[in-house]
């Protein structure tokens, strides 16, 4: 079963580096790992500090295992202190997609 969602947030400015350095772990942890039913990216806007992260997770009960990393866990444990508001997830419907290279 396909779970896909959308988060959305902004981070304060002098928390971005550790921001994106936390990212980049859940990044290595996938990496090492090498799931194959996940597909995730993360986005920083033009401003430096709007991010989108994007995923879908093909699961027998629709969950989404990356809440389940170490690494993601790491990651969220201070976001509040990050953040100027808590990230908004979202469920959503793919329309199309193209895996021309990542």
């Amino acid at each position: 079963m396909l779970n896909n969602v959308v988060v959305t947030y902004s981070v304060r400015p002098e928390a971005k580096a550790e921001h994106v350095r936390l990212i980049a772990k859940v990044f290595a942890q996938l990496q090492a790992e090498q799931p194959d039913n996940i597909d995730y990216q993360v986005m920083c806007l033009q401003d430096g500090v709007s991010f989108v992260h994007m995923s879908t997770a093909d699961t027998p009960d629709g969950s989404n295992p990356i809440p389940q990393l170490s690494a993601f866990a790491e990651f969220g444990r201070d976001i509040a202190d990050r953040v100027t508001a808590m990230p908004t997830p979202a469920a959503a419907e793919i329309v199309g997609s193209y895996h021309g290279r990542s």
